[in-house]
């Protein structure tokens, strides 16, 4: 549902063609380089407070991330720092994809954030499981664990794990390198 804090992607695809707004993208670098909107300005959510400085703040800035979360905690943040116009993409870039609009992407690909999230999980859970029955139960409290923080990141939408997985050397992308153009679909 549409509010005057927020945008639906075609009105953005609109503000932007025409020229005379900002749009920040407030996902991780690894989630930017594999699909963003072309000219928005990486600006994780973790870094807005110490980096707002970089936005103008005549300038109305849109703000934009996965599904629209994190998006409205910058907003927020934005806000409290004084910016008065700042609209949050509704639905995030994952709705700008079911829209049809244009993506660009970096030349390096890696694994999804999330997928390799699961597969860490999966991977402790399974180990867990496997050293209580062989060799000690209570390993029991390695599954207990990341069953915890399942449901911590569900019902908080933050996720520790994702923050440090992104972190890893492997995930780590070039900004720079986020040129290549091709429709989200």
């Amino acid at each position: 549902m549409k509010t005057e804090t927020s945008i639906f992607p075609h009105e953005l695809a609109t503000a932007l063609e025409a020229g005379g707004c900002q749009l920040i993208d407030v996902r991780e670098p690894i989630e930017h380089a594999e699909s963003h909107v072309s000219g928005a300005k990486l600006l994780p959510l973790g870094q807005i407070e110490a980096r707002c400085g970089e936005l103008n703040k005549s300038k109305p800035v849109m703000v934009m991330c996965q599904a629209g979360k994190r998006g409205a905690a910058a907003a927020e943040k934005l806000r409290a720092h004084g910016f008065s116009d700042v609209r949050n993409l509704e639905g995030g870039i994952l709705a700008w994809k079911s829209a049809g609009l244009p993506c660009a992407s970096a030349s390096k690909t890696v694994m999804p954030l999330m997928r390799q999230v699961q597969i860490t999980i999966g991977f402790f859970v399974l180990l867990g499981s496997l050293v209580t029955v062989y060799v000690d139960p209570r390993w029991i409290y390695l599954c207990m664990f990341f069953g915890a923080g399942l449901i911590f990141a569900g019902l908080s939408g933050f996720c520790g794990l994702a923050m440090v997985i992104a972190k890893m050397p492997w995930n780590r992308v070039d900004s720079t390198a986020c040129s290549k153009t091709s429709c989200c679909s």
